[in-house]
């Protein structure tokens, strides 16, 4: 909360003189996100830690620090809210607006009006589609700036920008909100998504993360991180995804697609385009990060929000053991082919707590999480189930037992998180089934299975136990736990990780027209 109250000190102020609120010892008026303006970086959510070399990506360690906190921490934040450039001017409260960052990445609008009627007649599904409005169907009454609209619709393609329907922006002669000109007025904000594959958690979590940040580049008014919002989903297939729970951190209210509205025109008092999965040099996906740095801010703060807003426990500890993970496949390819042997050699150990699970539909997403947040190492190959590790403690290790020759990949997101990554070291004591064959031909080490040598697994199981055992993190919350188990109250901890829940509730209720309920 001390992080939003610096953002909102009017807020601060209301919590100040009322006897109920329950914030009181979060008012640090210095705490500081780090993209604000004035924010010192000792006040900052989280600074960049740079420990190892560059390899002459840049000249100093000071430059290292910038290049990594622009490329994957809250830098990249403060970059988009400075490139804000204002496409079609107001002048009056009621008029329209439209304002966004370079290349339409990221926009948000007010009082603007999209023209769906041609959804009717449309038979073909609709999913990374880009002709979903023709000129016109989308804008509003302000001073449009056509040149710089024409400069920043420069990346057409579905999923990096927001140019292949923004290009289609005009402006209109009269206020089509006030003019009556539309079939619905949707009062609150709503956010329209461009999603990825919602089949594969790496994937989706694209999607959740740069939603999550673009909440932080809209930071403008107090109630920029309630639920009580819509999000509209940019395609007509009706959403189902193992992953759905995660809208919960982000909308109290029920999803929508373009079949919401098909045949009409919805006017948005405020409308935001957020941050895309791939975007060219973007967040998760696309980014293009610098050695030797980790522990993004913005991820860790992302892990917190997920797990606080869909009430994640973590669990109180029985014992001092470390919580061992392996994540099993029953997918064709990418199994462990000695997967029982590994587990059993894990449990003779006594320090160990071993538990082998399956992430798959018969497992709520929710129970996944609050397994992987219990976790201390988490043991898998290759596969988007590695994703996890986003959300598990930061003292934890993650162990992607082959990287099936891409290398980069989970490493890169382990070291965004802040967490340790491990993985195989010698070749010749692992076995790979056949050389593999992809879908389109030739061999590929994605596409087969993989035995083990158990000598060597354990012994890098043990250099992430010794990580886990000497982390200050862990050894903290065991102090905790232990003075948890002499107070005894519920059997259980409710980390509190989130600094943006509930402060919906030092603000009024706003008004909402009938229109809206939809």
């Amino acid at each position: 909360m001390r992080y939003y109250f610096h953002s909102f000190p009017t807020v601060a102020e209301k919590c100040r003189n009322d006897t109920s609120c329950p914030y009181k010892d979060s008012f640090n008026a210095k705490a500081c996100w780090g993209y604000e303006t004035e924010c010192k970086e000792e006040n900052s959510f989280s600074v960049p830690h740079c420990p190892g070399d560059h390899k002459g990506w840049v000249a100093t360690k000071k430059a290292q620090l910038d290049t990594f906190y622009a490329q994957g921490d809250f830098g990249y934040v403060r970059d988009q809210r400075r490139e804000m450039i204002v496409m079609c001017e107001p002048l009056f409260a009621d008029d329209s607006s439209l304002e966004c960052s370079e290349h339409m990445r990221f926009c948000r609008a007010r009082n603007v009006l999209l023209n769906f009627t041609d959804l009717l007649y449309r038979k073909e599904p609709i999913r990374y589609k880009m002709d979903v409005l023709k000129e016109g169907q989308i804008g509003g009454y302000c001073t449009l700036n056509e040149k710089k609209l024409r400069e920043h619709a420069d990346h057409i393609s579905p999923l990096q920008s927001w140019g292949p329907e923004l290009r289609n922006f005009r402006r209109f002669h009269r206020r089509p909100i006030v003019q009556g000109d539309c079939d619905i007025v949707i009062e609150k904000p709503t956010y329209i998504m461009k999603i990825d594959a919602i089949v594969n958690m790496y994937h989706h979590f694209c999607d959740f993360f740069n939603l999550y940040a673009s909440l932080h580049v809209n930071l403008s008014h107090p109630t920029a991180f309630s639920t009580d919002n819509h999000i509209m989903i940019w395609e007509s297939y009706s959403y189902r995804s193992a992953f759905q729970d995660t809208f919960e951190a982000f909308t109290s209210n029920p999803l929508w697609d373009l079949k919401t509205f098909r045949g009409e025109t919805v006017c948005f008092r405020n409308l935001v385009f957020p941050l895309l999965p791939r975007m060219i040099f973007g967040l998760y996906y696309n980014t293009p990060l610098i050695y030797g740095c980790e522990k993004s801010g913005l991820f860790k703060a992302f892990g917190d929000h997920v797990l606080h807003r869909l009430k994640i426990p973590l669990l109180e500890r029985k014992n001092e053991k470390i919580r061992v993970t392996l994540l099993s496949r029953d997918t064709q390819y990418r199994k462990i082919l000695n997967e029982e042997e590994l587990v059993r050699a894990l449990k003779e150990n006594k320090q160990y707590e071993v538990r082998k699970v399956v992430y798959n539909k018969k497992v709520s997403f929710k129970k996944q999480l609050q397994i992987t947040r219990n976790t201390d190492i988490f043991i898998g190959i290759h596969g988007a189930g590695l994703t996890h590790l986003l959300f598990l403690p930061d003292w934890a290790a993650v162990f992607e037992i082959y990287n099936c020759e891409d290398p980069s990949c989970y490493k890169d997101l382990a070291r965004l998180r802040g967490i340790k990554y491990f993985t195989w070291e010698d070749n010749s004591k692992l076995i790979q089934q056949d050389p593999g064959t992809h879908p389109d031909g030739g061999a590929h080490a994605k596409f087969t299975n993989y035995h083990f040598e158990v000598k060597e697994f354990l012994r890098i199981v043990s250099l992430a136990s010794t990580h886990v055992k000497h982390h200050n993190a862990f050894k903290d919350f065991l102090s905790s736990n232990m003075l948890q188990k002499t107070k005894k109250k519920d059997g259980r901890i409710l980390v509190e990780t989130s600094t943006e829940e509930n402060a919906s509730k030092v603000q009024h209720k706003r008004d909402t027209r009938s229109k809206d309920e939809l």
